[in-house]
């Protein structure tokens, strides 16, 4: 078992969650694209903002896709000033 695996075994148990409902590859892909092509800190915030449109009942997979395209396509033009 990776430190990685073993890490998520023990907090998943910590917080009621089956490591077998955490999509790893698609979080630390999803990490990679937006720590590339968006900025770095960006990643572990992204994620958080997944987990809570999951929780408020967001499909993962569809979240972490629509957080991956934006991250993809980012020019940093996008956002719009007030």
């Amino acid at each position: 078992m990776s430190d990685l695996d073993a890490w998520i075994k023990v907090v998943g148990a910590e917080l009621g969650i089956d490591p077998a409902e955490v999509p790893t590859g698609a979080v630390l892909g999803l990490a990679k694209d937006v720590a590339h092509n968006v900025v770095r800190p960006g990643a572990p915030v992204s994620a958080y903002l997944i987990g809570l449109a999951v929780g408020r009942g967001a499909d993962p997979a569809e979240a972490v896709e629509k957080v991956r395209a934006l991250a993809l396509g980012w020019s940093g033009e996008q956002v719009e000033t007030a």
